[in-house]
């Protein structure tokens, strides 16, 4: 059983949704854009025109994760103790700067740095965003809001998929990297200026409906058993078991992100356009059941319930696909397809989870804890699917993979406890 609810049953305004979803929405899409196009970069020419093989590919796909592992947990400090706001508006014009760099660059070091910088710059995104989130929205509102928010990776990947492959089928791959990293640039000054970062400092709220929100949020805050600081809530295991589940679950995300486009253009007479399409189509399955499950989640108050089943369903669909093989590509792209939906599904669930374990002074630092292993696994999903594709010349052994990291991180979600082991300061 998931831990009651606990809810102030003031009215709240939805003049918040309007206000900072679509924002965060765009802002998250711009960071998935600059770092989903690389698959579509390579299969468009970059390793040919670059002269790339199999295991520098490997290596190109996996360094961003490695940069994104590092700036974790200064970042999130930062946007808890400082701004979240003025971080993410530095990280906009960076990482904006370095995926146009991406088309002009023409020595692969060079691509390698740009890459790991890359992966830095938006390590702090994600975690900086949930953390803003827990300040404007309550527990019953926060698995749709972070799914909202979590909206950005599947959208941004369905439409990018397509808008890539005719931007490298027309202009080529390097200005589709120019023309897809500009608009952060741009966005960067939107964000300054629509976003505050904490209800006390928005003008445009009206001071009761404030009032009534910063009720609602601190009546939460004390039916959560306290942590001293982040090293206490780092050593509980629950934070540890979720880190793990985490990993394992982001190695099957990102080895499907970054190499599905390779495994579709693979296939006999499939083109660029046409790669580009049906590499979509798994992320539209993806918002439709990521809204399904936040909206049930937020309504039951039960989190884990979608999390594991999801997870096991895709461990399964990812196993079918590998023993439906080649010879029945339709088949196959179908299971991939649910695959995909499944492991996109429990997001907002998951993130909203953690915040509702861990009371707000170390809730962060947790976030960006268990982003981090995140970050590790989607390290070695894009290295060892790309390595595997390469040393054994088929996807086989890359379905066996992801599938068995997914079915792991189901088994480690329903050991999970919620309600049983919450964390207790020490003395």
């Amino acid at each position: 059983m998931e831990p009651a609810l606990t809810n102030s049953r003031l009215p709240l305004s939805a003049s918040r949704w309007w206000r900072l979803i679509p924002v965060v929405f765009i802002t998250y899409s711009l960071a998935y854009l600059d770092r989903a196009n690389f698959a579509f970069g390579m299969a468009g020419g970059m390793a040919k025109d670059l002269h790339i093989d199999t295991a520098t590919s490997s290596l190109l796909g996996s360094l961003f994760f490695l940069g994104y592992f590092f700036f974790q947990i200064p970042g999130v400090y930062y946007a808890t103790k400082g701004s979240a706001r003025r971080l993410i508006f530095i990280c906009l014009l960076l990482w904006g700067g370095l995926a146009m760099a991406t088309g002009i660059v023409s020595n692969i070091h060079w691509l390698m740095v740009i890459r790991f910088l890359l992966g830095v710059v938006e390590g702090a995104v994600l975690p900086s965003m949930l953390v803003l989130l827990s300040r404007w929205f309550t527990r019953t509102e926060r698995s749709r809001a972070n799914s909202l928010l979590m909206f950005g990776n599947p959208v941004t990947v369905l439409w990018m998929s397509i808008a890539s492959g005719y931007l490298v089928h027309a202009l080529g791959w390097r200005w589709m990297f120019i023309w897809e990293g500009l608009p952060a640039i741009i966005w960067a000054f939107c964000w300054w200026r629509l976003v505050a970062d904490r209800p006390e400092n928005a003008a445009w709220l009206p001071p009761a409906e404030r009032e009534t929100l910063l009720m609602s949020i601190r009546i939460e805050q004390q039916s959560i058993p306290p942590v001293r600081n982040y090293l206490a809530a780092f050593k509980s295991r629950k934070v540890m078991l979720l880190c793990l589940l985490y990993a394992l679950w982001s190695i099957g995300v990102y080895g499907f992100v970054i190499w599905l486009p390779s495994i579709i253009h693979a296939a006999p007479g499939m083109d660029i356009i046409t790669t580009g399409w049906l590499s979509a189509f798994p992320y539209l399955l993806a918002i439709i059941g990521m809204l399904a499950a936040s909206r049930f989640s937020d309504r039951t108050g039960n989190r884990k319930i979608v999390v594991w089943p999801c997870l096991l369903l895709a461990a399964i669909t990812f196993y079918l696909s590998y023993l439906t093989g080649t010879h029945h590509f339709w088949l196959s792209f179908a299971l991939l397809s649910l695959a995909g939906m499944a492991m996109y599904t429990p997001y907002g669930p998951f993130f909203a989870m953690i915040t509702e374990i861990l009371p707000a002074n170390v809730a962060g630092g947790a976030i960006a804890l268990i982003n981090s292993f995140g970050a590790l696994g989607s390290f070695a999903g894009s290295y060892l699917v790309g390595y595997f594709n390469g040393a054994t010349g088929h996807f086989d052994a890359s379905y066996i993979f992801m599938s068995a990291s997914l079915l792991l991180s189901a088994i480690a979600a329903l050991l999970l406890r919620l309600n049983s082991d919450l964390l207790q300061e020490r003395p």
